[in-house]
């Protein structure tokens, strides 16, 4: 498997995480914010970890698109679920990321803030132009995408489908 032109299975698993930590962007079910760093600080760090010096100002900019510019200093503890879904989607956001995998984003959430959270990953991926890669159990959800691969029971199903990915 190749992801920038780098054939990962030939790469150290130091150079496959420098690769991960440059081309591909997570957004968890969980969150898994960091609970010790603020909201601003959250966001911040995997384009610090990068060596972006306008890492702080591009987070920044990231809180405000998400509408949490005011909560920058909040801890995790201290936002609703939806609050800290925002969070980790700015975060995943922030390295520009050529590629963004998603686990069930709005699944611990309401519906009304799961749908503002869908909203906002999609216009996030749009504006950024990158490649989602959305895991959901959702129909409604997976209808928004370009693209739909279902798996049963560990395996693809809808073969035809398959042979047309390209």
């Amino acid at each position: 498997m190749y992801l920038a032109g780098k054939p990962l299975h030939q790469l150290s698993e130091d150079e496959r995480a420098g690769i991960r930590a440059r081309y591909v962007g997570f957004v968890f079910q969980s969150f898994l914010l960091l609970p010790s760093l603020t909201a601003l600080e959250n966001i911040t760090l995997p384009a610090e970890l990068a060596g972006d010096k306008q890492a702080r100002q591009r987070a920044k900019a990231l809180l405000q698109q998400v509408g949490l510019e005011a909560r920058a200093d909040f801890y995790p503890a201290q936002l609703s679920g939806g609050e800290q879904q925002r969070v980790a989607i700015a975060r995943a956001f922030i390295t520009k990321p050529a590629i963004l995998f998603a686990d069930e984003p709005s699944a611990n959430l309401d519906a009304t803030t799961g749908q503002k959270i869908e909203d906002l990953l999609f216009d996030l991926n749009t504006q950024q132009g990158t490649t989602l890669v959305l895991v959901t159990h959702s129909e409604e959800l997976a209808t928004r995408c370009q693209r739909q691969l279902k798996m049963q029971a560990g395996r693809f199903i809808n073969t035809e489908e398959l042979a047309n990915v390209g």
